[in-house]
């Protein structure tokens, strides 16, 4: 969907933007969905990934992982089936809807600020910092979807997420986790909350 001035809400995690700052994301700019789910590398501290671990600990008895290592396969599973989840959701957008923003190259946002206040919890109850929510001025295209319709991070076969993500670009429709996808131009216009410390300095 195109809009000449959409107005969304930001939550910021990773750096804090300042007013008036300009952020343009096109097709060819992955984000930090992309970034983590298709870039990151999960080894232990040998610099063996999950497969290496699993055929080295392999034996007749099963397997005897070490802590590290059962951290590294559980990482790596996490990160995997999240970046599946991803890939066949991109799949059916370029297939069926590509005047979308992509997932992997876009900003995330709120429509409203009380759905903002909704992703901040759900972030918290990830032990994910939010540092601000801000106010976007959005020059460019925009999808409106409900997070609660992408696949389901489960071991279901592949032609059942597929379906889930076809579900999931028909739109909000039951706005249980409404998020937008925006790309183009977009400007900081108000800083709507700080949530970074504010130490006082104690004079002794």
């Amino acid at each position: 969907m195109k809009n000449n001035d959409l107005f969304a809400y930001h939550l910021v995690t990773n750096k804090k933007m300042e007013l008036g700052q300009i952020i343009h994301f096109d097709d060819g700019q992955h984000n930090t969905l992309y970034r983590f789910f298709f870039e990151k590398e999960q080894i232990n501290s040998k610099g063996e990934d999950s497969l290496q671990i699993l055929q080295g600990q392999y034996t007749s008895d099963g397997l005897n992982l070490k802590k590290e290592d059962a951290e590294v396969v559980s990482r790596y599973m996490g990160q995997t089936i999240r970046a599946i989840r991803e890939a066949l959701t991109e799949m059916v957008r370029l297939q069926e809807y590509p005047d979308y923003p992509s997932r992997l190259s876009c900003l995330y946002a709120a429509k409203t600020y009380e759905d903002a206040l909704k992703w901040k919890q759900f972030f918290e109850s990830y032990n994910r910092k939010v540092l601000q929510i801000v106010k976007l001025r959005v020059k460019g295209s925009y999808f409106e979807g409900d997070a609660n319709l992408l696949p389901k991070e489960d071991g279901v076969p592949f032609v059942q997420k597929i379906s889930q993500a076809k579900e999931y670009w028909k739109g909000n429709v039951n706005n249980e986790l409404p998020e937008l996808l925006i790309n183009g131009e977009i400007e900081v216009v108000e800083i709507i909350d700080d949530f970074s410390c504010k130490c006082s300095t104690l004079l002794v």
